[in-house]
């Protein structure tokens, strides 16, 4: 068999694909080429349509056990496979499905501040022109709504980050031993460091590996009328997708994308009323995180935390860290 002896399994937008490319440096190490393989999303084939873009995400689930096994095709002998799929840490389904096939699994979770995390989700979906609404707090109370119209997991930007109960799940099935929860600031501000760490985790050689690549960076996209009519064109593709042409709607919704995102500029930072409005849908999940990681998460409570904040470094790579004069680094 060829199943992975390792999952990098979550959060999204928390720096996965970034640890995914990293680790796939490692030459004891056998990263799937395909990430986000979503195998463990489900027992059979995914739905066919859901909310802006969910079709297209759904096609490129692999869900048949001999094509997800063949992967690792290329494996060499001795290397560890592994594969990274974000929404695995907050489906419950999904933690059964990876304990029922390779309960021996390691499985690494990287968290983000919630209303962070949330806030980059948006501003993924919005920059590609599938998130309808323009307002971020608004779009987050739709979560339940939409999942309840059968839009896809990555919608649920609030739910996401409830860091909390996913792990106490995922505790009642393996070991703590076998999961390494990682935060976003370590992948950030500690590269080198972080990156040794999971390579002990997995059991191969440190000192090999000594940076983070910047992937999957969002660009922000400004709102005007121009912007609001290619948001409006893209939904329509999505909307019709099964009627036009497969080659005529990538075309065209490539185009459209490209033109939103023209600007490339960078993501402003959260305002402090949407933090404060935001931030008690996590208090009591945040309690539970603290019981079973046993750290302070105190930070992710604080509206005030961008004082902290930093952009990448000008190379694209995470760089030292700085600290605001008056407020202590925590979680």
């Amino acid at each position: 068999m060829s199943l992975p002896q390792f999952l990098l399994i979550g959060a999204p937008k928390a720096g996965t694909t970034a640890l995914h490319v990293a680790l796939a440096r490692h030459p004891q190490l056998n990263l799937s080429a395909l990430k986000e393989p979503k195998y463990f999303l489900g027992d059979g084939p995914p739905p066919t349509r859901g909310g802006p873009g969910d079709a297209k995400t759904y096609s490129e689930y692999v869900w048949q056990r001999e094509a997800y096994e063949a992967l690792w095709n290329g494996a060499e002998a001795g290397q560890l496979r592994g594969e990274s799929t974000t929404l695995y840490l907050q489906d419950p389904a999904a933690h059964r499905r990876i304990f029922d096939a390779v309960p021996d699994a390691k499985l690494v979770a990287v968290l983000r501040d919630p209303v962070d995390r949330a806030h980059s989700n948006w501003s993924h979906l919005r920059s590609a022109g599938l998130e309808p609404v323009a307002d971020f707090p608004r779009a987050c109370m739709l979560g339940e709504r939409r999942a309840a119209d059968g839009w896809g997991p990555f919608w649920r930007y609030l739910e996401i980050g409830r860091y909390g109960g996913q792990l106490e799940h995922l505790f009642s099935l393996f070991p703590r031993d076998q999961v390494l929860v990682l935060l976003y600031r370590e992948l950030r501000e500690q590269p080198i460091e972080t990156l040794d760490r999971v390579c002990a985790f997995l059991g191969v050689r440190t000192g090999l590996l000594d940076e983070v690549p910047a992937e999957n960076v969002t660009a922000h996209v400004s709102e005007g009328k121009v912007n609001a009519a290619l948001h409006k064109t893209i939904q329509t593709v999505d909307t019709l997708g099964g009627v036009a042409p497969a080659f005529v709607g990538r075309g065209a919704r490539s185009i459209a994308v490209r033109l939103l995102q023209r600007e490339q500029r960078t993501r402003p930072a959260l305002t402090y009323e949407d933090r404060c409005l935001l931030l008690p849908h996590y208090f009591a999940d945040l309690e539970i995180l603290e019981r079973l990681l046993g750290r302070s998460f105190d930070r992710w409570r604080d509206p005030q935390n961008a004082a902290t904040r930093r952009p990448l470094d000008v190379d694209g790579r995470f760089g030292t860290a700085f600290r605001s004069i008056d407020r202590p680094m925590r979680a």
